[in-house]
């Protein structure tokens, strides 16, 4: 079984590449197994299909420790390295978050700008950039090479919230790469024009949500290859279509 040392530098590796990698998002050890004897070079643990999966629900309702509890088992249960969705940190201090993640084998981790526990707030943009610094200087503490992917909510927030939602992500996502993040996650994307404008934003690998089946708004993994996204995630759309596919087999089995 490879150390969380050697982990860690798969993942900062795959990231560094220069090749698009897809790490399928699982919930618990067979979901993990699963991806991992498809031939994955990683796994992300998913926050919402991990509440669905427990009975809780999203938005930092679980409590952390139950969820660090399923996070262990997924790690010990492949020898690929895991990333985890820890949304905007459950209310831990950076230096705090990271050890608790690498207590269990976790070798990255999405940290999002919008505070659940705070009714929701978003946080400004150089607060976030900040918390995503403090995080990577306590993994640089630690010796880990743990790759932070930094995600704003700002395209999905929309223009409800932001004037130019696609620049606020952009200027952001910037701000990000300069505190450490190793690859950023702007979520709602949905075309071509979106995903092209903030692969141009960054240096670093640009994580865009898709669905196993359906892709994404922008194509396909290969055109998504083409507009540069070097990492994809599935987020709850893999699980989703689990329940859907299964829903409408069983059915036929109902009286």
């Amino acid at each position: 079984m490879p150390t969380i040392t050697e982990r860690a530098h798969q993942l900062a590796d795959a990231h560094e590449s220069g090749h698009t990698v897809v790490l399928p998002t699982v919930w618990d050890a067979w979901s993990a197994r699963v991806a991992a004897d498809a031939g994955f070079a990683g796994l992300t643990v998913g926050s919402h299909p991990v509440a669905d999966a427990i009975g809780s629900a999203d938005g930092e309702n679980m409590d952390f420790a139950d969820y660090l509890a399923v996070v262990r088992r997924i790690v010990d249960s492949v020898e690929v390295p895991v990333s985890v969705d820890v949304e905007s940190g459950y209310g831990l201090e950076p230096a705090e978050l990271i050890h608790r993640l690498l207590e269990v084998g976790a070798v990255g981790a999405n940290i999002e700008d919008v505070v659940h526990a705070q009714g929701k707030r978003v946080r400004e943009p150089q607060e976030h950039a900040d918390y995503i610094g403090a995080a990577r200087a306590a993994a640089d503490e630690a010796g880990v090479a743990f790759v932070i992917n930094g995600r704003t909510d700002a395209v999905k927030l929309g223009a409800g919230v932001f004037a130019d939602p696609v620049q606020e992500a952009a200027d952001r996502m910037q701000l990000m790469e300069q505190a450490g993040a190793r690859a950023v996650y702007p979520v709602g994307l949905k075309t071509a024009d979106q995903v092209a404008r903030l692969v141009g934003a960054v240096t670093i690998a640009v994580n865009v949500t898709a669905h196993p089946v359906d892709g994404h708004g922008a194509g396909d993994l290969n055109a998504l290859k083409d507009l540069g996204v070097r990492r994809v995630t599935f987020g709850p759309l893999w699980q989703k279509w689990l329940a859907d596919s299964s829903a409408d087999q069983l059915s036929k089995w109902a009286p």
